[in-house]
């Protein structure tokens, strides 16, 4: 398995999480399939560019984590922080 595989299918967990779970709208089954696509992809390139393309990937995923990626869902840590807080 490729290093950069690791981080992507985090992005992905996380998204889904983020949505599902910390803000109740339903499953989108873009994500999962998308997060796949990309793990291909990325270990792809993994092989043509070497290493920089996991350090893209853990980019990729402190972003992700600390970004709106859609404007009406909440970053994961907004969302975690909300969601612990109200427990």
């Amino acid at each position: 398995m490729a290093e950069s595989t690791g981080p992507i299918l985090a992005i992905g967990a996380m998204t889904v999480a983020n949505r599902v779970v910390f803000n109740d709208e339903p499953m989108d089954w873009k994500v999962p399939i998308g997060t796949a696509i990309a793990a291909v992809l990325f270990a792809g390139a993994e092989r043509a560019v070497g290493r920089s393309a996991v350090y893209v990937a853990y980019l990729a995923l402190v972003t992700v984590a600390f970004a709106r990626v859609d404007p009406s869902v909440p970053a994961p840590a907004e969302s975690a922080l909300k969601w612990f807080n109200e427990r």
